[in-house]
């Protein structure tokens, strides 16, 4: 019983450490402004004008942290903070999602293959587990492994993000220093912002591939019994 409170304990803790992390770093670079003085839009407007994306937007959305970019409206939504701030930590993560459209521009392979995959990892998340309980309290390995398989389409998703979310990091710091949106000791800062961030998708993928192996183990200790 013990050592089920501490896996359990190490699974909650993985993911609530990554954000809060990323939230400590994000406080501290967003007190420290640009030499540019350009605001998070202003940034990200002048990336995607210089990589022929005149037609993407870029808007100001609701919430902390809320960055995304929206390939069906192409569309950037910037939090009020980062979209009218200009701060390091603004710049970082307005140029991190036109990364993203860039990819998207580019028809990077990853990109797509993640949108493909969100349809059946919105089944597997929502219903894995229905089967997953249904195995355990009627002994039915199939429903089981029936309930692993969505799981693990869950998972392969967050793997896929993985090297979405670093390209488009890896091609936000490239535009940001190439057009000298940023200089100097503001380089460093916005990479530590960039990785805190890529810790979050980090710690999620590995919370779910150890999830899915115990649940493996269950299953095969299952057969076992049979």
């Amino acid at each position: 019983m013990a050592g089920f409170l501490i896996y359990f304990l190490i699974i909650a803790l993985i993911p609530i450490i990554a954000q809060l992390n990323v939230k400590k770093t994000f406080k501290k670079y967003s007190r420290v402004a640009t030499t540019s003085g350009m605001t998070g839009s202003e940034m990200a407007r002048r990336i995607l004008d210089d990589n022929g994306l005149q037609h993407v937007k870029v808007v100001e959305g609701r919430g902390f942290l809320s960055d995304h970019y929206n390939p069906l409206t192409k569309t950037v939504a910037l939090s009020p903070n980062n979209y009218r701030g200009t701060s390091v930590a603004g710049a970082a993560v307005a140029a991190h999602e036109v990364g993203h459209a860039i990819q998207d521009q580019e028809d990077y392979s990853f990109l797509r293959f993640r949108h493909a995959l969100v349809p059946v990892a919105n089944i597997g998340s929502n219903l894995s587990w229905v089967f997953i309980l249904i195995g355990i309290f009627t002994s039915l390995s199939q429903m089981f492994l029936l309930g692993i398989i969505l799981m693990a389409a869950g998972v392969l998703f967050q793997l896929i993000t993985l090297p979405v979310e670093f390209n488009a990091s890896f091609r936000a710091m490239d535009q940001i220093v190439s057009l000298g949106l940023i200089r100097n000791e503001e380089e460093r800062h916005a990479k530590k912002v960039l990785n805190a961030a890529a810790l979050t998708y980090v710690a999620a993928a590995a919370v779910a591939i150890i999830e899915l192996l115990r649940l493996v183990l269950i299953y095969v200790g299952m057969q076992g019994d049979d």
